[in-house]
């Protein structure tokens, strides 16, 4: 193969590699991690958490006790207990009330006023633990069941082009050792005439 010929293919390799290494390493962050860590991802909808957290973040939430939350901490709670919407904020006052019961005031990064209503303890679904800007965007595209499929696709996908790669270089060590060859007898015998 000519120079620039294994170049091109040195480059496709890069290429290809470098998209395996970046849909994995977008797996790992949207789906693997969060699962394994017990945590849960969100997209930010707005710009309240800008410019910290823009519009399309993705926000992994992991539970934590509403003890250990504090003023400073960015939270995830449920906008109105027990229903599925959710917001995620900044605490910036934690309040404790006579009987005992802790309620937390939240305001977004972007917001001049607190958010009306403090949240309660039962409300708080988890405290950030890391965010990804603009990949909320893939998260809202899929469903759960969606996501899922897509993991078992996409990993299926990439073990099936490990193995064709794997497979590929097997035959090219193969094919080598007579190319070396035939190139050495030619070289002797462009040496003896």
């Amino acid at each position: 193969m000519s120079t620039p010929g294994r170049i091109v293919g040195w480059l496709g390799q890069v290429l290809a590699w470098s998209c395996v290494v970046a849909v994995a390493a977008v797996l790992t962050v949207t789906v693997l991690v969060p699962r394994l860590a017990g945590a849960t991802p969100y997209t930010v909808l707005t710009g309240s958490m800008s410019p910290g957290l823009p519009a399309g973040s993705l926000v992994v939430v992991k539970p934590v006790a509403a003890d250990e939350v504090g003023v400073g901490a960015v939270i995830t709670y449920q906008l109105e207990s027990g229903k599925p919407a959710v917001a995620t904020h900044r605490v910036v006052a934690v309040e404790t009330a006579i009987n005992g019961d802790r309620a937390f005031v939240t305001q977004g990064d972007a917001n001049d006023a607190a958010d009306p209503q403090p949240v309660r303890e039962v409300q708080i679904k988890g405290e950030r633990w890391y965010s990804v800007p603009y990949l909320g965007h893939v998260n809202t595209l899929l469903s759960g069941n969606q996501r899922q499929i897509g993991v078992y696709v996409v990993g299926s996908l990439l073990l099936a082009y490990a193995a064709y790669m794997f497979t590929s270089s097997i035959r090219e060590r193969r094919r080598r050792p007579e190319d070396d060859q035939r190139s050495a007898e030619d070289i002797r015998e462009e040496a003896v005439v």
